[in-house]
């Protein structure tokens, strides 16, 4: 099991790692996370909805993606709420408050249990990733994720840390310092994460750590410039808030502070035509050549906000200069004549005028559609996903009437609720089809390189020997 010092330190990559590592020794791993905070989901082949990062680790397995493998999937609605999604099915929206109140944790805790039993079966070794720090000690009675989960599967514990952020001593001292005594004897070993310069510099560093926290560091694990594994947490998009570039194609995504699902733009971000970046900035909007309004877990709220600061104005005047927009989900449901919540699903806001660039109206639903999707693009078939509440589709008689289409194109706009749309060649190359030269292909496994980084710097010998 992966632990970590606090969030984004690493923990999925390695982990990710990890997966592919033991596929690559002969074992049948799969990922686990008991519970996943995360705006970015993945349908399964059932059409239920897991975390990304578990659909990645499993793609690093060569399995195909399941709800046993994230079967709580909390989905924030704001600062306050949160949806709740067990085994793949969404079961209502909590406050943070009242979810993390003992209470009913019982019954969570049986689902995820359940759903771990159920995995273990069938693969081996399991490889379980917790969440967040590991020594948030006034939640310690109500986790799933953490120790108990470590408990509950009788696993060996490794503790990620990022010594990028500085403070690398004194996070795992104290990470492992405040477990009970039980659980820390869990804690098998420390791995470094995203270490940067001179390797051998760390040397003596690493024999101070092991020497004050009582457990050996299984290996330094420098940056690993341009791996094309996707990032899970939103903290992640701090990185990408720059802005335009010579001699690239800008591609700007609307900086929603609702945004879900933005790995959605990965592929095209590494395209060598694309300087893509996440902006709430009119100026970065009016002047990119491409606009993308992302997925949202809040569209009425997100739209109301773009019409508030500007951005919505932005984004027709772009258009009417000839720029491309794409929408995507909510960023879909933005672009048409209006968008409507009359029972309240999303909040108090009954409805709003779009943005008009689709002849589209949308209603919301407290169904939610998660589907695997198939469709020809450009003579070519391709493949994504779908995750949204509400239906949209043009008005008859004052009812939504679908035509089954999988996306729309009205000169240079296009909307669609496929997710992963991006991940498709023909997509990119229709949307930059007036750039040269032609990307670039990368042919090698991002995972296996992944892999072979993490055996590099890892010490996988004496993780095998535990189980000795």
């Amino acid at each position: 099991m992966l632990v970590g010092t606090g969030s984004d330190v690493g923990k999925s990559i390695i982990a990710t790692a990890l997966c592919r590592i033991f596929k690559q020794d002969g074992y049948r791993p799969a990922p686990f996370k008991a519970q996943n905070m995360a705006l970015n989901s993945f349908a399964t082949p059932e059409g239920l909805e897991i975390g990304r990062a578990q659909a990645v680790q499993a793609e690093a397995c060569g399995l195909p993606p399941h709800t046993d493998m994230n079967p709580l999937l909390l989905k924030p609605n704001s600062e306050h709420t949160t949806q709740v999604v067990l085994n793949g099915k969404p079961i209502g929206n909590r406050s943070a408050y009242d979810y993390f109140r003992k209470e009913g944790r019982e019954q969570l805790r049986i689902a995820v249990h359940a759903a771990y039993d159920r995995l273990s079966m069938k693969y081996n070794p399991i490889v379980l990733e917790g969440a967040g720090s590991v020594s948030e000690i006034n939640l310690r009675d109500s986790d799933l994720v953490n120790m108990p989960m470590a408990r509950y599967a009788g696993a060996d514990v490794i503790l990620v840390a990022d010594i990028d952020r500085g403070g690398v001593f004194a996070s795992c001292y104290g990470s492992i310092m405040l477990q009970t005594p039980e659980d820390r004897k869990l804690i098998k070993g420390i791995i470094v994460n995203k270490f940067r310069g001179d390797i051998r510099l760390f040397e003596s560093g690493k024999k101070m750590l092991e020497d004050i926290c009582g457990v050996p560091v299984l290996g330094v694990v420098p940056m690993l410039p341009d791996i094309n594994i996707e990032e899970e947490d939103s903290v992640a998009l701090e990185k990408k808030q720059h802005s335009s570039a010579e001699n690239k194609v800008n591609v700007v995504v609307v900086m929603l502070r609702h945004i879900s699902n933005f790995t959605d733009f990965n592929i095209l971000e590494r395209d060598p035509r694309v300087n893509l970046f996440y902006s709430s900035n009119t100026s970065d909007i009016e002047t990119a050549d491409i606009i993308i309004l992302p997925g949202t877990k809040a569209t009425l709220d997100d739209l109301l906000e773009l019409r508030r600061n500007g951005v919505a104005k932005s984004i027709l005047m772009a258009h009417k200069k000839g720029k491309t927009i794409v929408g995507i989900c909510g960023g879909y449901q933005m672009l048409g004549q209006t968008v409507n919540d009359p029972d309240g699903v999303e909040g108090s806001i009954p409805a709003l005028p779009g943005l008009g660039l689709l002849d589209i109206h949308t209603t919301m639903s407290s169904e939610k559609t998660t589907r695997q999707v198939e469709f020809m693009f450009d003579g070519e078939k391709c493949r994504g996903y779908e995750i949204h509440q509400g239906k949209s589709g043009r008005m008859e008689n004052g009812e939504i009437v679908c035509d089954g289409a999988d996306y729309l194109i009205k000169d240079n706009v296009i909307g669609t609720y496929i997710h992963g749309i991006l991940d498709n060649k023909p997509v990119i190359d229709y949307i930059l089809k007036d750039v040269s030269p032609e990307s670039r292909q990368c042919t090698e496994d991002p995972y296996d390189r992944l892999a072979e980084h993490v055996r590099k710097h890892v010490d996988i010998h004496q993780i095998y020997s535990w189980n000795d």
